[in-house]
């Protein structure tokens, strides 16, 4: 059997809409202007204090200025409700139904927060789905360091492992966990494909179950 196990924002649900939000929230509470969401979409997927940090730059402070510690806890302070925008991505569900009818096991490895991970999974009634899940801070390390997709593919107990995300973070987390890599073209990287390791590219979660049924028999 395999395990597929997937990065969430950008991936499985948009909720760049949610996140360009919040962080304009707190930008405001902090006398500072909003951002641009399409500029806030290209700093998501290390993690909460690098795009705090990615904010601040932006707005003309220093990245790990004074304004970072406090500014990160009022975002995460909200995150675990930022959901009001954020949708799943066309064709998820059943692509997730394929898999397991097909006896894949399915796991998350994010960099997104656990809480706020668990938070958005329940509200769009996807956390069944899932045999495990890995936030940011759910070990020491996080993206791009494999350490916590490995120890998502330990805990779904398979030996073969198809990470499937849509960033260069995601790319690199694979290859640095020597697993397949297969990209979605709709998330937020900013790196043309081609410039990215990966195994297989696709635009539409139609196509994810065959391209998984093409690694398994490889």
């Amino acid at each position: 059997m395999t395990a597929v196990v997937f990065d969430l924002d950008g991936t499985l649900i948009d909720s760049a809409p949610d996140i360009a939000a919040n962080a304009n929230a707190v930008l405001e509470e902090m006398g500072m202007s909003p951002l641009p969401e399409a500029q806030l979409r290209g700093f998501i997927g290390k993690g909460v204090g690098h795009l705090i940090g990615q904010v601040l730059a932006a707005s003309g402070q220093a990245a790990d200025g004074p304004f970072h510690a406090p500014m990160v806890q009022r975002f995460n302070a909200r995150y675990d409700t930022a959901f009001e925008n954020t949708v799943i991505y066309p064709s998820v569900v059943p692509a997730l139904e394929a898999l397991i009818d097909a006896g894949c096991v399915l796991g998350i490895c994010t960099n997104k927060p656990i809480a706020p991970t668990h938070a958005v999974l329940r509200h769009l009634r996807l956390d069944g789905y899932f045999g495990v899940v890995y936030g940011g801070d759910s070990l020491s390390q996080r993206k791009p360091d494999p350490a916590p997709l490995l120890a998502a593919a330990k805990d779904l107990g398979h030996a073969q492992v198809i990470y499937v995300g849509d960033s260069e973070v995601d790319a690199e987390t694979a290859a640095n966990a020597k697993v397949p890599f297969l990209i979605y073209t709709e998330g937020y990287r900013k790196t043309p494909v081609h410039d990215l390791p990966h195994d297989a590219a696709f635009n539409d979660f139609k196509q994810l179950s065959g391209l998984v049924a093409a690694l398994m028999k490889g």
